[in-house]
């Protein structure tokens, strides 16, 4: 289930400082093993109920750059949206989605370079009160200049 803003772009003409998007997505179990499928990343923590029940987790996690995946979906569906090329991203993982968590990431402009069409985003992703990852993305924003 994804709630989220309206996708499209904003051009660096119009993007400003403090500007930010956001989305919800409840994650699955069927999103845990497509992931996996996708990334050939089949570590028992993210599979298996019994092993994780024996890990630090004590019980089955989603995939770290799963949950990453959502900050590239409000970077390249909103903000700044279609045309957007991800330059870089920094990510702290701060505690681990389970399957059934809400998680809501919420990307914000921290600086835009206009000469260089380049816009910092504070990116991060929480399921409740709880920060799960946070970081810093460094993108190049579409401009009207180039359409």
């Amino acid at each position: 289930m994804l709630d989220n803003q309206p996708r499209g772009t904003i051009c660096i003409e119009d993007i400003e400082i403090g500007m930010s998007r956001d989305l919800w997505k409840t994650v699955t179990d069927r999103d845990i093993e497509l992931f996996a499928e996708v990334s050939t990343d089949r570590n028992p923590v993210h599979l298996d109920d019994n092993y994780a029940q024996d890990t630090i987790f004590e019980g089955r996690i989603a995939h770290g750059m799963l949950t990453a995946g959502l900050i590239s979906a409000v970077i390249g569906e909103q903000l700044p949206g279609h045309g957007s090329v991800y330059m870089g991203q920094s990510l702290k993982f701060m505690a681990p989605v389970r399957p059934g968590d809400r998680v809501h990431t919420i990307v914000t402009v921290t600086a835009i370079d206009n000469a260089r069409r380049r816009v910092t985003l504070e990116t991060r992703c929480s399921v409740g009160d709880t920060v799960v990852l946070k970081g810093e993305a460094l993108v190049l924003a579409p401009s009207r200049k180039f359409d």
